[in-house]
């Protein structure tokens, strides 16, 4: 090959990309950075921030609390506790925050935007959510400000600016941030209808407000959907009219956006979960639609079409849902079929042909983690201007929680469309949540979560984190050298349960438990659980299989109480041990007849060492 060839190569290859980019297309980043430890043992850090102050600003999901850590030292510095804040699942919490432009400028502008999900029973229930037990029955989101006083450093006097917002057990989304025209800008997620243990109810990212709806502060259109709001929480006049009618919505068709940030030029950006494929990174413009549910990536029938479960017949009840293998009964449409004008996608992570194996065999039933979807959880624009990272002018820094890794994606220098292949840095066993920026341009903060599923440092699968709850500093010590990234797909490999001695003697009796005692439990499982494992017990996308060769592999020949104990333990992952003891006998007895134990005439104790002479076998 010829040195002009050669050279000719990577331009081809540049100008052959699109906004579509698959797995093997990915990059390891050549840059050096070196990796120190801010903070940990943080409940759940989901927002962080640079702070006018030189601290890093933090809300903590679960711990609902706001802090104020020194990035030199670690040293944490509560800000507030907000007990209203309601966390029972894996996607609520305290979520994003927004600090004002003007605070500790002596503006008399000292003000911190959060947003958080809360339980409010004056308003009405959710009728996706029959289980009157259930903390979602009347959750809801709100945005909320506090000011903040800078002689003891505390967030005092919360004040409502909206409340009675969409939230529920999947897909919340609740990134916030404060736009340079002044005003707040929050994305809602699709409460993940369609799928898993919602699979029974239709996706709203399209449905927009009625004038009614408005006037009676009915937000329930408000899912899948990017707001503006004036600071009080009213709607800007010059909001964008669609349909009609001018609402708090600026722009609508969305999934699960969790990523949010603007350019200097005022470009706002935004990195959205998508199904098995297309996660997307897109540029935000007033009105526009971004497809979902009908359209992920860019409209080009590959690998994906719009299921409407809610519609099937026989009733989607009666149904078992699969991500894999659609009911025949499902009415289904191409993305073609999709006609409305909608915005594509600045870049996909990742796009993969029609045909792509979603359940390689070698996943052993942890099917998402092999899925080209790499679970984008943050974007943060970068641009090094001459003193920071070289190369990086500009780029979008995009966290993932599947990946535990950092994607690099050049823009061109007008931050409009992207330039080049994407980057891949600081792989670990985490799950990374969100991005800061030191003002230096040469430390990167991030946030991990405290558990979950992630990819493992060999390719497998860990519910292991290396980082726990923690802030991790990643600083640019110079260039290296790098080779493409391997395709991840193919090499996972299930995480086991740590080991644990059986309770009971081999000769333990089989487990005992009704039918009445199956259906409550599959009603309690549905609400609590599924969202985190699935419908099917083998399908979900946050925890471990309940079923099939997983269950098999790691709780044949153990007792019941050993099952009942785990489970009331670490269930659900915000609140464990919360649900009435009843509850827990039930989802026990689900599990147990999903794995083909039969249910009989005597009950399921809750608790008690009648369930240690209880065998699995």
């Amino acid at each position: 090959m010829s040195l002009r060839t050669t050279l000719l190569l990577p331009a081809l290859l540049l100008s052959q990309l699109s906004a579509q980019d698959g797995p093997e297309t990915v990059i390891r980043g050549t840059k050096q950075f070196k990796k120190s430890t801010v903070i940990t043992g943080l409940a759940g850090p989901w927002e962080i921030t640079w702070g006018p102050d030189n601290h890093l600003w933090v809300t903590e999901r679960t711990g609902k609390q706001i802090s104020r850590v020194d990035p030199a030292t670690g040293q944490r510095k509560l800000a507030a506790t907000l007990p209203e804040v309601a966390a029972p699942g894996g996607q609520d919490g305290l979520l994003g925050m927004a600090l004002h432009p003007d605070l500790l400028k002596n503006k008399g502008n000292d003000s911190v935007y959060v947003f958080y999900t809360y339980i409010d029973t004056s308003l009405p229930a959710d009728p996706t959510v029959t289980d009157p037990r259930s903390p979602y029955r009347h959750l809801y989101g709100k945005i909320v400000r506090l000011s903040y006083n800078a002689a003891d450093g505390k967030l005092t006097t919360p004040q409502t600016v909206i409340a009675g917002l969409p939230a529920g057990n999947d897909h919340v989304a609740g990134r916030l941030k404060f736009g340079p025209d002044g005003k707040l800008y929050l994305t809602l997620g699709d409460q993940g209808y369609n799928q898993l243990g919602n699979f029974c109810f239709p996706v709203l990212s399209q449905r927009l407000p009625t004038r009614q709806e408005l006037a009676n502060k009915d937000y329930v259109a408000y899912q899948g959907k990017s707001l503006r709001l004036n600071l009080d929480g009213s709607i800007p006049a010059d909001n964008p009219k669609i349909e009609g009618l001018v609402s708090h919505v600026f722009t609508y068709g969305h999934r699960n956006p969790q990523g949010l940030d603007f350019g200097p030029n005022g470009t706002l950006y935004s990195a959205e979960q998508g199904p098995k494929s297309d996660d997307e990174v897109n540029i935000l413009k007033p009105g526009r639609n971004y497809g979902w549910p009908h359209v992920v990536g860019l409209r080009d029938n590959k690998a994906y079409e719009f299921a409407r479960w809610a519609e099937a017949n026989p009733p989607c009840s009666q149904l078992r849902f699969s991500d894999l293998a659609i009911h025949p009964s499902v009415p289904r449409a191409p993305e073609s079929a999709f006609k409305k004008k909608m915005e594509n996608p600045l870049a996909t992570l990742f796009t993969v042909p029609t045909g792509f194996n979603f359940a390689d065999p070698r996943c052993q039933g942890i099917d998402f983690i092999c899925w080209p979807t790499v679970a984008v959880s943050s974007i943060e624009y970068y641009a090094a201007k001459g003193a920071g990272i070289p190369g990086w002018d500009p780029v979008l820094l995009v966290t993932t929680l599947k990946r535990g890794s950092l994607y690099v994606v050049p823009l061109k220098p007008n931050g409009q469309s992207k330039s080049g292949y994407l980057f891949r840095y600081f792989q670990s066993e985490n799950r990374f949540r969100d991005t800061a920026l030191n003002p230096d341009g040469k430390t990167i903060y991030i946030a991990t979560d405290p558990g979950g599923l992630a990819e493992s440092a060999s390719g497998g699968t860990t519910q292991t984190m290396l980082d726990k709850g923690s802030i991790l500093a990643y600083t640019y010590t110079g260039e290296g050298t790098g080779k493409p990234e391997e395709p991840f797909v193919s090499k996972a490999v299930p995480p086991s349960e740590p080991a644990a001695a059986p309770v009971a003697a081999p000769g333990g009796v089989p487990p005992q438990f009704t039918a009445a005692q199956v259906e409550a439990g599959k009603a309690a499982y549905n609400s609590n659980c599924a969202v985190c494992h699935g419908s099917t017990l083998t399908n979900g996308t946050f925890g471990t299989p309940l079923g099939g060769d997983y269950f098999q592999r790691n709780w044949a020949g153990r007792t019941v109480r050993a099952l009942f104990d785990k489970s009331q333990k670490t269930m659900p992952p915000a609140a464990p041990a919360s649900l009435p003891a009843d509850s827990y006998a039930n989802i026990v007895a689900f599990i147990l007849e999903s794995n083909g134990f039969k249910p009989g005439a005597a009950p399921l104790p809750a608790g008690g060492d009648a369930l240690n002479g209880m065998t699995m076998k």
